[in-house]
Parts: structure tokens; sequence; C-alpha cells
């Protein structure tokens, strides 16, 4: 994803870590091979969040989660959360959201409704990625605390 990338998956990791306690939050979680951006677990919930910074295919890491949920993977969990954090990338210049985002979005509710115990929550994470050798936002921290207060108050 690139360093800044990273440092705002980091981040967010240890807000959520300071939100919610409970869970143990680490990044790089790896379910069979398929990364997870951050994850949250205890004995009986699962988080995953999904980053989706600047992908062509916004679907594909959050589909293969709920593949693995229907094949039995998090069974050991009461509830299992997927949260898909859109970057300002997926906005469009003339309002509202990319068709990549929106068929994510259908894909991941599509799936969630099929597969017991899953929830799935799209919420938009306000960064703009800036291109190869852009300047970070000023205000990217908090904006990315802003965003794991409201992934927190979905748990």
């Amino acid at each position: 994803m690139g360093e800044f990338a990273d440092d705002v998956r980091d981040r967010l990791r240890d807000a959520l870590a300071e939100r919610r306690p409970s869970l143990d939050w680490t990044t790089e979680y790896t379910i069979r091979r398929t990364p997870v951006d951050v994850v949250g677990a205890s004995d009986r919930r699962f988080v995953a969040v999904e980053l989706e910074w600047r992908r062509a295919d916004p679907v594909n890491n959050t589909a293969k989660l709920f593949y693995y949920a229907d094949e039995g993977e998090m069974d050991r969990y009461d509830e299992v959360v997927v949260c898909q954090l859109f970057s300002g990338y997926y906005d469009l210049a003339s309002g509202g959201t990319s068709s990549k985002r929106e068929v994510a979005e259908f894909v991941g509710e599509t799936a969630a409704a099929s597969v017991e115990r899953v929830s799935f929550h799209p919420l938009r994470l306000p960064i703009d990625p800036p291109k190869r050798g852009g300047e970070r936002p000023d205000d990217w921290r908090a904006r990315t605390d802003e965003t794991a207060e409201a992934v927190a108050s979905l748990l």
C-alpha cells in the first residue's frame, strides 16, 4: 500500500485499541493466504477492517473474508464484523461514489445477509490518498481517529 497507507493503518489499529481494549488489535493478520489490514479479536468476537486506499478491485479481499466465514474458518467466534473503509479515492468529483465502491458494498451487504453471524459495515475514510510523491494531508491523524471512532461505535 505504501508508507502513508501503512501509517494510517497503524494509527487506526492503535486508535481502535484505545477505544475497544477488550479486543486484541493487530495488523496484517492472515486468514488462509489473505492478509487483513486490521483485526481485533477476543474469544467471542472477530473484527476485520479492510482499508481500501486505491485498489482497482476493492471487493476482492472482503469477498474472500465472507467466503472463509461461510466455509467455517471463523466458526469459533459468536460474531464476525467486517468493516470496509473507502478512502477519498472512491469519491467522484461530481458527487457520489465510484462504481468500484458501489459493487464492493453490494457484494459485502449481500454476503453478510447470507452468512450467519457476520455483519458488514462500509465506511468512508475521509482521506484523499496523495499520488506518488504527493504530500500527506495535514489532518490525516485526526481523520484517521474519526474513522476509528466510527468503527468503534459499531462494536
